[in-house]
C-alpha cells in the first residue's frame, strides 16, 4: 500500500523546520576557537560519540540505535526555547517550561505516530531514568567539557565558571558510564592545573 502524500508532506515540513537547529548558537566554541558551535553540530557530534563510545556504557546491552535517535533529537526544542547556558541560574528556572512548549509544537508537525515517538524519546532523555537516557546524557555533558578543555577553558573563563560548579553539574555522567566519568574528572583536573578552570 503506498504511503500517502499527506504523510510525506508532514515529514518534509518537519525536516524543513528542524533546519533551524543549525542557527542555534551554543556557548561552547569549536576546537579551533574560530566560532561557537551550533546545536546541529552538537547533536551530530554526540551521535558519533555514542557510536564510538557505547562500549563504555555501564550497561553492556544498551540499545545503541535508540541512544543515537535520542541524541539526534534531544536539542530540537531549542529552536524555539534557545540554548540555555548550563550555568545560567536565571535561565534554567524557565527552561523546562520553554522546552516543553516547543516540544509540543515542533514534534506535532509530524504524522501522529512519529510525533508520539519523538516526544517520547525526548521525554525519556530528559527524565534520565533508562540506561539509554543515562548514557546519552553522559555524552551530552562530556562533549562541552571536552570542547572547553580544547579551547583553554574559553567559555568557563568568559562566564566565571568554577571547577566545583563543573564537577557538581556533571557528576551524573557516572550514571551512564563510570569510565567516562573518570575520564571527565581527568579533563577537569587537567583544566585546573593548566589554569583553564579556577577552583
Amino acid at each position: 500500500m503506498p504511503i500517502g502524500k499527506e504523510r510525506l508532506d508532514k515529514q518534509m515540513e518537519f525536516i524543513r523546520e528542524v533546519d533551524g537547529l543549525k542557527g542555534i548558537s551554543r556557548r561552547s566554541f569549536i576546537l579551533d576557537g574560530s566560532r561557537n558551535e551550533n546545536d546541529a553540530e552538537h547533536s551530530w557530534h554526540l551521535a558519533l560519540m555514542a557510536f564510538l563510545l557505547s562500549e563504555h556504557s555501564n550497561d553492556p546491552d544498551i540499545d545503541l540505535p535508540k541512544v543515537i535517535r535520542m541524541l539526534l533529537i534531544h536539542d530540537i526544542v531549542e529552536i524555539d526555547a534557545g540554548d540555555t547556558f548550563a550555568y545560567d541560574e536565571e535561565g534554567n528556572k524557565t527552561k523546562v517550561e520553554r522546552e516543553r512548549e516547543c516540544a509540543n509544537r515542533i514534534f506535532n508537525i509530524l504524522p501522529q505516530d512519529q510525533a508520539r515517538e519523538l516526544l517520547s524519546l525526548w521525554e525519556e532523555f530528559e527524565a534520565r531514568e533508562t540506561k539509554e537516557a543515562r548514557f546519552a546524557a553522559s555524552l551530552d555533558r562530556l562533549q562541552p567539557i571536552m570542547l572547553n578543555h580544547g579551547t583553554g577553558g574559553r567559555t568557563w573563563r568568559e562566564h566565571g565558571v568554577l571547577a566545583d560548579q563543573v564537577r557538581a553539574r556533571n557528576e551524573h555522567i557516572r550514571e551512564g558510564s563510570e569510565t567516562i566519568w573518570k575520564h571527565t574528572c581527568g579533563i577537569i583536573e587537567d583544566s585546573v592545573r593548566k589554569g583553564y578552570l579556577e577552583e
